[in-house]
């Protein structure tokens, strides 16, 4: 969340900015801060109050010494009046502050300087394509009949287990599913992430730590009896590792990886974007996260774009990186770089990755920080996050660019975990 005094002392700054995000910020801000500013004289008046009845208690056992008993009653009756206002004062101040508190979690990001304007993906601004693009050809098989034609996936079993948006993989399916997370995984530690393990759900306080909630409350698959999400991404469990810790500077950068399921109710979703694998309930991804010093953040989103790229490189598939424009950027983001891939039957690009700077915003919820040795004071990190991969759409691709009479060609690099060149 946006730091209270920044919003103070930059008001106009939060209303300017998240306006690029299509957010009407200014009613919000001046809200916040009158109640901000009622917190604070609350609080000067509770203590005051308080001062008032610590020196009147320090007098009624000298009152009482010199005899004079009527004028130590009267002090004792000014002490009861003094708590019963104080706490009167004090329950004030703490609905002020709960309101205050449920109003800043309201206010999104704000926006790097470097984010377009914008309404719409159609906004976004394409950073690179690859030059392996091919031409679209009719009689080009989509990914669904594909995986039908090689008994990859089957769509209906999942629909009768589940419902829509949970396929079964079979056969060489599944092991195009095992292949693409052990080679992201194997990647990932290759270029310095530490694999990990996460748990496929968390409470609400690891869904509040990385913006999820209350944001996406609606878009997250929710465990009534127990009070846990089913994760939608990585990114939550993986962050939250470090939830109210102050780490050392030299432990920074902190670099993660993790292979996990992801859940995703995806509420609205309809029509022929959900086809196939393009708009899934439940799906593979490989994450990784980093926390960084603040100056060191832009650097290491740079780092994470080319590596995403490199892992598209080097399974041949045609894609594109886009800067999101201010109204398709997350709500918990700086600044976004998607990656979407060709699909050469669809005739259309498909998002596979968002690699993502949240500057401080989640370690203000997180209560993460870092101390320099030495120093007592404490900072907030930045944090960031990528897929590296999201499988459904990488698979999607994979299956209509790589179709031929003889079957689908396998990618070079996942050859030696396929066991065969082609799936027939």
């Amino acid at each position: 969340m946006l730091n209270l005094k920044f919003i103070q002392e930059n008001k106009d700054t939060v209303i300017r900015k998240l306006a690029v995000k299509n957010f009407d910020a200014k009613e919000l801000v001046e809200k916040i801060i009158a109640l901000d500013n009622e917190r604070k004289n609350l609080q000067k008046e509770s203590d005051n109050k308080q001062s008032e009845m610590n020196s009147i208690s320090k007098q009624i056992g000298s009152l009482m010494k010199e005899g004079k008993k009527e004028e130590a009653e009267q002090a004792r009756a000014n002490t009861t009046r003094l708590k019963e206002e104080i706490a009167a004062l004090t329950a004030q101040h703490n609905n002020t502050q709960n309101e205050l508190n449920s109003l800043i979690v309201r206010l999104p990001n704000l926006p790097h300087d470097s984010v377009p304007p914008g309404k719409s993906d159609a906004d976004n601004v394409i950073v690179k394509i690859s030059d392996n693009v091919p031409a679209h050809e009719e009689g080009q098989l989509p990914h669904w009949d594909l995986a039908k034609k090689y008994q990859l996936i089957d769509f209906e079993v999942g629909v009768k287990i589940t419902g829509a948006g949970f396929p079964v993989y079979k056969g060489m399916g599944a092991r195009l599913q095992r292949a693409l997370i052990y080679f992201f995984l194997e990647e990932n530690t290759k270029a310095g992430y530490q694999e990990v393990q996460p748990p496929l759900v968390v409470n609400e306080d690891s869904g509040f730590g990385t913006g999820q909630l209350p944001d996406k409350d609606g878009q997250m698959y929710y465990v009534n009896e127990d009070k846990l999400y089913l994760i939608p991404t990585a990114e939550v469990p993986v962050t939250n590792l470090y939830r109210d810790m102050i780490v050392d500077a030299d432990q920074l950068p902190i670099k993660n990886t993790a292979y996990s399921a992801c859940f995703r109710r995806e509420a609205g979703s309809y029509g022929k974007d959900v086809r196939g694998l393009n708009r899934l309930h439940q799906f593979d991804k490989v994450e990784i996260v980093q926390i960084t010093r603040p100056e060191m953040s832009y650097e290491a989103l740079n780092g994470m774009v080319k590596h995403v790229e490199g892992l598209l490189i080097k399974l041949g598939l045609p894609y594109r990186i886009v800067r999101l424009c201010g109204g398709d950027l997350s709500f918990t983001s700086a600044l976004t770089f998607d990656f979407e891939v060709y699909s050469k039957a669809q005739d259309r690009w498909l998002e596979v990755s968002s690699v993502s700077n949240f500057e401080e915003y989640q370690a203000n919820r997180l209560k993460l920080r870092f101390r320099d040795k030495g120093d007592k004071k404490t900072t907030m990190v930045h944090t960031l996050n990528g897929s590296a991969l999201a499988l459904p759409r990488i698979v999607a691709s994979l299956l209509e660019n790589n179709q031929t009479p003889e079957g689908i060609r396998v990618p070079d690099v996942l050859r030696g975990f396929m066991g065969t060149d082609y799936i027939r």
